[in-house]
């Protein structure tokens, strides 16, 4: 993979124009992560005839996004151009079950997804996660390593839940930052009974009452673990949650050479804001990190 200085688009502020519709998934599954809770999860082709060993990417939403919400279904869209396409509700989300641990047991939902994509053959996958989910993707990355890799099969012949790259977008690069006035919303939400009420109620996602013990490996602390796999880190000047310290941290945590840091001039915060040219960028970087060679060209 080839390191590059931080850089900047020249791409103007703008919403998301709008997207084709996203077609169908071809196969939808209710997976069980490792502590047995339900995964509801979809799965879209890609482009032209399956191959064996074929690259698919795993899309893992923010904080009250789902599968079926439109900036999911619009991003898998667009990585449906380049790949296969996994898709999922984290718990407490969706048709998932569970209660949101806002980022926490949250990464036994992402491997479930990785390891359903590995079992329909795709020997190649590369996760992309937003704000929450791209903290989820930082700490799966570094969980769920390498002793794993060679047929896709882990131990006892159980599916392997690695990933082959690392995409994340929006994140915060540590825990509890109340910053800024959307983050200090949040934590009422997460914290409070009667924010957690309106969370389910308004926002359709259920949040667990219990704090975090112990206390997950933050995402700074992440990314050091992640190599020698890939790792994109992407980020907006416009992001109303996290400043741009946050991604800067997370890819200066980076061994030598071992991340890319894109700083999107204009872009605001997680899939929300993703227009179809940041998306079309993010999905051919991923193909090419889990190129035959397990390494950008």
């Amino acid at each position: 993979m080839s390191a590059t200085p931080e850089a900047s688009s020249d791409r103007r502020d703008a919403a998301p124009g709008p997207f084709p519709p996203a077609s169908p998934p071809s196969r939808t599954a209710l997976l069980r992560a490792a502590d047995g809770v339900p995964i509801e999860a979809a799965y879209a082709p890609g482009p032209g005839p399956a191959a064996p060993g074929a690259p698919a990417i795993v899309v893992a939403h923010g904080f009250t996004g789902a599968l079926e919400r439109p900036a999911i279904r619009r991003a898998a869209a667009v990585f449906a151009q380049r790949a296969a396409v996994v898709t999922f509700s984290f718990r407490g989300h969706g048709g998932s079950g569970g209660r949101s641990t806002v980022g926490d047991r949250e990464v036994l939902d992402l491997a479930a997804a990785v390891a359903w994509a590995r079992s329909l053959g795709h020997g190649r996958v590369a996760t992309v996660g937003f704000s929450m989910g791209g903290s989820v993707v930082l700490r799966h990355g570094a969980l769920y390593r390498g002793a794993e890799r060679g047929d896709g099969r882990g131990r006892g012949g159980r599916t392997a839940a690695y990933a082959d790259a690392v995409v994340s977008v929006s994140s915060p690069a540590r825990w509890y930052y109340r910053g800024t006035a959307p983050m200090r919303r949040l934590h009422w939400v997460v914290e409070r009974r009667v924010g957690r009420t309106v969370s389910r109620l308004a926002l359709k996602t259920r949040v667990h009452h219990r704090r975090w013990n112990p206390e997950p490996l933050s995402p700074t602390a992440a990314v050091p673990l992640i190599a020698p796999v890939p790792l994109l880190v992407v980020h907006g000047t416009r992001d109303a949650y996290f400043p741009l310290d946050h991604p800067r941290a997370l890819a200066a945590a980076a061994a030598p050479g071992a991340a890319e840091l894109w700083v999107e001039e204009g872009f605001g915060h997680a899939e929300n804001a993703a227009d179809d040219d940041l998306l079309r960028r993010i999905a051919a970087w991923a193909t090419e990190a889990v190129g035959p060679e397990g390494q950008r060209t």
